[in-house]
């Protein structure tokens, strides 16, 4: 987990920061698990449309690695922006 996330956390007791700290590990858990789940659901859905053998076909493996790439590269782009826009707030304007 990310410190950052328990700076403002500095104020209380340890055990209460080691709970929440526990609650916010167990969150990230959780949206990681649903992130994953939606990726499956989706390439599944998309790429997967032929159920007459236990394998998947050439061009429907192609399809899954396609679909889980494009959304791995977004998300990192996304978590690259995040990241940016995240920097650029926390710098002091020096338009001034």
């Amino acid at each position: 987990m990310d410190k950052s996330m328990l700076q403002g956390l500095d104020g209380l007791p340890e055990e209460d920061q080691r709970r929440m700290a526990a609650v916010i590990e167990q969150l990230q858990v959780r949206d990681s698990m649903r992130m994953y789940n939606s990726v499956v659901e989706r390439c599944f859905n998309d790429c997967v449309d032929n159920f007459t053998r236990k394998s998947l076909q050439k061009q429907e493996e192609t399809c899954v690695m396609r679909c889980a790439e494009k959304f791995l590269k977004h998300s990192m782009r996304v978590g690259l922006r995040f990241a940016e826009l995240n920097n650029l707030a926390a710098t002091p304007d020096q338009s001034n």
